[in-house]
């Protein structure tokens, strides 16, 4: 992977760049959206290219519980087994298991119910966690190692290191040998997958919590490693106002001359803040799910498809925006869609909220260069 700082605005941190991968380029600032499993929900690959996602993020926890690594490594990697030919990032699978660890569950599970999870994680130690699949109650343990051999089978051009989420409450001592173990965690990731690169880049993820030494210790501590990019995980803060001064204390601490990448942020108010901050990438379901439940994105926020005041709006569902649903179909007939429960909505309305978010990028990127951000 290369890395290259096309323009730093005079106004702030934010920064023009441009991520080389062996599938292609990533503009930066750039948004990514998550395809759990290989796949974003309501769209299929070869639709989600015509819209110019450039970096997409799958689960490696959901993937090797179904269909399975082995199966995605036979079909000649996640590229392959899926039909895209842009650029992938997958995770460790750590953020899945400790959540259930902590007793609440990841976006992508809490339909299941809280209570299905209960008992799942059966042990945490140096070596790793050992964890019962939600899918069939089978017995796995997902270490440093086995999470890294994971993502080779998959074939994602940037991969992340096995970490310990803890949970937003803790404190003290505790925070601070759950930091020590991820960052022994991440150094054996690092060192089981300098052992086959296989063209694949890996991101370190800081940590700390919302403890500034901590954060400084953890960036200290990776950026001395031979990591390719920096992620910032864990617990950002309660509000906005917490992740902001977090993210405007550690960010200088990460290398100028690599990418780094936030974990989990994709909202609209978030991206306002934090692209004057020298944010490369984001990733986030925010906006697909907001299609799901029938929210269409817009300059100036969101509305509901299912108000009746658009049942007999027969102009495009966004004024000016140039998406295939609004080039083709009219708010009234999205409308009507959703009311009837038709899953074409969620399609429809999903490619809309993602074409605006590769445009939204886009004018962020433009702005940052005539130094307006």
């Amino acid at each position: 992977m290369k890395f290259e700082v096309l323009h730093t605005s005079k106004k702030s941190n934010a920064r023009v760049g441009r991520i080389y991968t062996p599938h292609g380029i990533i503009d930066t600032p750039n948004f990514v959206a998550v395809g759990t499993n290989g796949t974003i929900k309501a769209l299929d690959n070869a639709l989600v290219q015509e819209i110019g996602l450039q970096l997409m993020f799958c689960n490696t926890y959901h993937l090797m519980l179904q269909p399975g690594t082995d199966i995605v490594r036979q079909a000649g990697g996640l590229h392959n087994f899926i039909n895209r030919q842009m650029p992938i990032i997958t995770d460790s699978g750590g953020f899945q298991v400790f959540s259930l660890a902590y007793g609440s569950v990841a976006d992508e599970l809490k339909s299941r119910g809280k209570k299905k999870h209960e008992g799942m994680v059966l042990k945490t130690n140096e070596d790793g966690v050992l964890f019962r699949s939600y899918r069939d109650g089978a017995k796995v343990l997902l270490t440093p190692e086995s999470s890294i051999l994971a993502q080779k089978d998959l074939g994602a051009d940037i991969i992340i290191p096995f970490d310990e989420l803890p949970p937003y409450h803790i404190c003290g001592d505790s925070l601070k040998l759950s930091l020590e173990r991820t960052h022994r965690w991440e150094e054996r990731s690092l060192k089981e997958h300098l052992k086959n690169p296989q063209n694949q880049s890996m991101y370190a993820v800081i940590h700390g919590g919302i403890d500034p030494d901590l954060r400084q210790q953890s960036c200290e501590f990776l950026t001395n490693l031979d990591f390719d990019g920096y992620a910032i995980g864990g617990s950002l803060g309660k509000n906005k106002q917490e992740m902001h001064t977090l993210l405007t204390h550690t960010l200088p601490r990460l290398p100028k001359d690599k990418p780094n990448h936030l974990l989990g942020i994709g909202d609209l108010a978030s991206l306002e803040q934090c692209v004057p901050l020298g944010i490369d990438t984001f990733d986030s379901s925010y906006p697909t799910r907001a299609a799901r439940h029938g929210l269409l994105l817009t300059k100036t926020g969101g509305f509901k498809i299912s108000s009746k005041i658009h049942g007999n709006v027969f102009g495009p569902p966004v004024a000016g925006c140039t998406c295939p649903t609004c080039s083709r179909f009219s708010l009234a007939y999205l409308h009507h869609l959703f009311k009837a429960g038709e899953l074409t909505a969620y399609t429809l309305a999903t490619v809309h909220n993602l074409h605006f978010m590769v445009e939204l990028m886009k004018d962020y990127r433009e702005k940052i260069l005539r130094d307006e951000i």
